[in-house]
């Protein structure tokens, strides 16, 4: 089980990533634009430097949905490599048997 700390810095961070999302785009897309004068563009850039860092989508990390486990993730499920291996074996997860032979 991951610190409760981490999983909500993670949250707190998914929070900001879609509250600032659309602002984000709009700075980078006038940052971006080369038919704007360069003025604008840079002012653009440091406005979209004075957001706060943990609004970047980057800074996301993926955890797994039952116990926050940070690493060996699986996109298609969302849980840890742990947990697939007991739901699979328990048979909770429909199509996925653990073999033996």
């Amino acid at each position: 089980m991951a610190k409760k700390s981490m999983v909500e810095r993670e949250k707190k961070r998914a929070k900001l990533v879609k509250k600032f999302a659309a602002k984000r785009l709009a700075l980078k897309q006038v940052a971006d634009n080369r038919e704007l004068p360069m003025e604008e563009r840079f002012t653009a850039r440091l406005k979209l430097a004075e957001l706060p860092r943990n609004s970047s989508a980057t800074r996301l990390h993926n955890r797994c949905q039952l116990t926050g486990r940070p690493h060996a993730y699986y996109r298609k499920l969302k849980v840890s490599r742990i947990l697939l291996r007991e739901l699979g074996s328990s048979g909770q997860i429909p199509g996925i048997v653990k073999s033996s032979w």
